[in-house]
């Protein structure tokens, strides 16, 4: 089992003004039991705050998986993959690079994301976008390849690549 720590970044949903609908989403598809939920909160678009808590959940030894969603689109306060830029060790491309080519396929709204993936330590960091269907969508892309990721982070034995 594999534990997931879900941030959600949304001003408006850290003050109790809107349901946590897209955190709730990755919490269905990353479910047990293969995950279980070891972290969850909201906080607001600011980068140092969301820096702050990709980097000391990685740091914990109860994280294999951090998930975002929220504040990686074009607005002003949208700086999500700014502060997991500044926390992460490897840049993880061909995560974020397949969820865009493959969500583009239904919508062309896929072009504006700027989700970014990356390694801290021993932990698998992905932003998504704020909405539960982008979500949703962007999981089902990174699924099948996330227990061979996460197995390899964690330096299990891995005695052949999934095809």
């Amino acid at each position: 089992m594999f534990r997931l720590a879900v941030l959600t970044v949304s001003t408006s949903g850290s003050q109790g003004q809107r349901e946590d609908t897209s955190g709730q989403a990755i919490k269905e598809v990353l479910a047990p039991p293969d995950y279980e939920v070891a972290r969850y909160e909201i906080v607001t678009d600011d980068k140092d705050t969301i820096a702050d808590r990709i980097a000391s959940w990685a740091d914990a030894p109860d994280v294999d998986l951090i998930i975002t969603t929220g504040g990686t689109g074009l607005g002003p306060r949208d700086v999500t993959p700014e502060a997991c830029l500044s926390v992460i060790d490897k840049e993880v491309p061909g995560l974020a690079e397949t969820m865009r080519a493959k969500t583009l396929q239904f919508t062309p709204m896929a072009m504006l994301s700027r989700s970014v993936a990356g390694i801290r330590g021993n932990t698998l960091i992905i932003t998504l976008p704020g909405s539960p269907k982008g979500v949703r969508e962007c999981l089902e892309v990174v699924t099948p390849v996330l227990a061979h990721a996460l197995e390899l982070l964690r330096s299990e034995t891995v005695s052949e690549h999934p095809r």
